[in-house]
């Protein structure tokens, strides 16, 4: 099933995917020139919170949580990036420390881009500049929605509506009719939705019950967004 014109997705994704898609070729190749590639194994740490960046990072596979911990340990996701994607570059642009950190969700294959390069592109291509502006406004709406989402919505209603978005991040050359599979731990579901574990395992229940999904361990199926969509009561 299709969110068009049932869901904003656009509202909550951020579009850096698109920073270097199409950016020209010999630009691209100059800001690929050093990149580091390396393959995390799920959990892997990336880079931490409060570290100084040395560089920024682009997604060639895989999925990485961006994620705060709070003072009893508990980790709170911010977002989850796809492949396409870029992160890291929000602190080398403000020369600040990492505001947060992130880790792979599952294997992923992430390249390195040295900080000097990216900065000579962005000094060198205008078209690379206006992208990340852009980005960067975007992001700043999606990451106000998600502070609207736990201040408005029941744990019932954000579970329905990242289970919506996540549905998205995780379709792999989907048609028409398929499931998709979610493959995230209760724990990482429980941080993205800002509740307990058992809260997320409950709720999960509960809509498992109604035939909307189903669980296979650790993966969730969707079979119904439709539903999931007017659980979450978005407005």
């Amino acid at each position: 099933m299709s969110l068009n014109g049932i869901f904003p997705m656009d509202k909550w994704d951020f579009k850096s995917g698109s920073i270097l898609s199409g950016l020209p070729e010999n630009d691209l190749d100059q800001l690929m020139a050093h990149r580091l590639e390396q393959v995390y194994k799920k959990g892997e740490l990336i880079f931490r919170e409060g570290a100084y960046p040395q560089g920024i990072f682009y997604i060639m596979a895989g999925k990485v949580k961006k994620f705060k911990v709070d003072e009893s340990g508990r980790e709170h996701i911010v977002y989850v990036a796809n492949a396409g994607d870029l992160i890291g570059y929000h602190a080398v642009l403000a020369e600040e420390r990492y505001p947060d950190s992130t880790a792979a969700l599952e294997e992923s294959r992430i390249a390195f881009i040295p900080k000097e390069d990216f900065l000579d592109m962005l000094n060198h291509s205008g078209i690379l500049g206006r992208r990340l502006l852009k980005n960067l406004s975007h992001e700043f709406g999606v990451l106000a929605n998600g502070l609207t989402l736990f201040t408005q919505k029941s744990v019932r209603e954000r579970l329905a509506l990242q289970l919506v978005v996540l549905r998205e991040k995780y379709k792999v050359d989907f048609q028409p009719g398929m499931s998709v599979i979610i493959n995230m731990s209760r724990e990482d579901l429980a941080g993205l939705v800002g509740t307990t574990k058992e809260n997320v395992v409950r709720v999960l229940t509960e809509f498992k019950q109604a035939g909307m999904l189903e669980t296979r361990g650790r993966k969730i199926v969707i079979h119904d967004v439709g539903q999931l969509v007017r659980i979450a009561n978005y407005r």
